[in-house]
């Protein structure tokens, strides 16, 4: 079992750096992929489903989990019941359906942000001012 650095995810399953996989992936519980995924990427779980994707790895397929922590690049279609954290190199090639969105400066989406029905949409206190 492995931990991220918020300590509160757990990890049950890692595909190394250096390995690939070609064909589809279905796990339980938290996964980490440091390597490469040819094919979907599916949680078998809708509601405890993670997926850590580190920032040497790639995936080339639909993604679809509860928790989603990318710093590393999604070539295809990403559906995440709960919650989204795009850090810094994290780079999306496909629409990002979400519930809750985090994304760092430096992070990279190539399609639409589309929110889950029932994603709290948040609005700016201030009007915003151009610069």
């Amino acid at each position: 079992m492995f931990k991220n650095k918020k300590g509160s995810q757990r990890i049950d399953s890692l595909i190394g750096h250096g390995s690939t996989v070609s064909g589809d992936v279905q796990f339980v519980g938290g996964l980490r992929i440091d390597g490469a995924v040819v094919g979907n990427v599916v949680a078998q779980d809708e509601k405890n489903g993670t997926l850590v994707v580190s920032e040497k790895a790639h995936i080339n397929g639909r993604v679809n989990c509860s928790h989603l922590i990318l710093n590393g690049q999604i070539t295809g279609p990403i559906e995440v019941s709960q919650y989204v954290e795009l850090q810094p190199k994290a780079r999306v090639h496909g629409d990002l359906t979400y519930k809750t969105l985090e994304m760092h400066p430096g992070a990279i989406v190539e399609g639409r942000l589309v929110p889950l029905a029932g994603a709290r949409l948040v609005e700016p206190s201030e009007p915003l001012q151009e610069v």
